[in-house]
C-alpha cells in the first residue's frame, strides 16, 4: 500500500534510518551475539534514551527532539513509507537525537536490546487490532511487558495512549495483571504538546477533530 507521503520527493534515510535486515544474524542458540545497543547509534550515546513505538510520520519525535536536545530518541516504524518518510523528516532537520529504525519494535525490544537502556517506552495511539481474532497482534501484551520491564531503567516509564475505548479496557486489564511489576501514574503532557493536547501526533489532532474521547496512563517500573 502507497499512502503518497513523499509527492514525489526522494525520501533519503541515510544517517538516521535504521534498517531491522542491516543488524546482526539472529541465532536463537546465541541470543547474546544478536543483542544491539541502540544508544551507540547516537554521536552521544551517553545521554538519556527513549523509545517511541509506531513512530508514523515523526511527528512527536521531531517536537520533542527540538524540546528537549539532551535525550535520544529512537522511533520504531514498521510501515516501510511511514519509516522512509520520518527519517527524511528527521535528517532534513539535522536532528541528531534522533533515530528511526524499520522493523517490528516488540521483536526488537525483546531479541535485541539490552537490560535496563531506556527511561521511557511511547506508546501513542497504536493500532487497535480490533478483531478478536487479531487481538495478538496488539502491541500491548503481558509478555510485552515483562519484555518493557527488562529493558527499562529503574523508574522508568511505558507511557499509553488511545482513542479507542476497547483497547483502554486492554490496556487497563494488563495494567492491573501487572501491578507488582509496574506503579500506575496519571498521564502528563509532554512539554512538545500544545495546549490540551495529550501529545500531539498527527492521530490525536485528526481525532480531537472527529470529538473522539482520549484515554492515558502511565506505568512506572518498580
Amino acid at each position: 500500500m502507497s499512502f503518497g507521503l513523499a509527492r514525489g520527493r526522494t525520501l533519503e534515510t541515510a544517517g538516521f534510518g535504521v534498517e531491522s535486515a542491516d543488524l546482526p544474524a539472529f541465532d536463537a542458540k546465541n541470543r547474546a551475539a544478536a543483542r544491539v545497543d541502540p544508544r551507540a547509534w547516537f554521536e552521544t550515546p551517553g545521554r538519556t534514551f527513549e523509545i517511541e513505538i509506531g513512530s508514523g510520520k515523526g511527528t512527536f519525535l521531531v517536537q520533542e527532539a527540538v524540546q528537549r536536545p539532551d535525550v535520544n530518541y529512537l522511533g520504531i516504524e514498521w510501515a516501510g513509507e511511514f519509516y522512509r518518510y520520518a527519517a527524511d523528516r528527521v535528517r532534513r532537520r539535522e536532528l541528531a537525537n534522533v533515530r528511526v529504525l524499520h522493523g517490528d519494535a516488540t521483536e526488537f525490544i525483546r531479541y535485541r536490546c539490552p537490560d535496563a537502556i531506556a527511561a521511557v517506552i511511547h506508546v501513542y495511539f497504536s493500532d487497535p487490532w480490533p478483531k478478536k481474532r487479531h487481538h495478538k497482534r496488539r502491541v500491548i501484551q503481558d509478555q510485552t511487558l515483562e519484555d518493557f520491564h527488562r529493558v527499562l531503567v529503574p523508574g522508568g516509564e511505558v507511557r499509553l495512549v488511545t482513542d479507542h475505548p476497547d483497547l483502554w479496557a486492554w490496556y487497563e486489564a494488563h495494567a492491573a495483571r501487572c501491578a507488582t511489576r509496574f506503579t500506575r501514574r496519571p498521564f502528563t503532557a509532554p512539554g512538545s504538546a500544545n495546549a490540551g493536547e495529550f501529545v500531539g501526533t498527527n492521530y490525536e489532532r485528526k481525532f480531537a477533530r472527529e470529538g473522539r474521547p482520549f484515554h492515558a496512563m502511565v506505568l512506572a517500573k518498580r
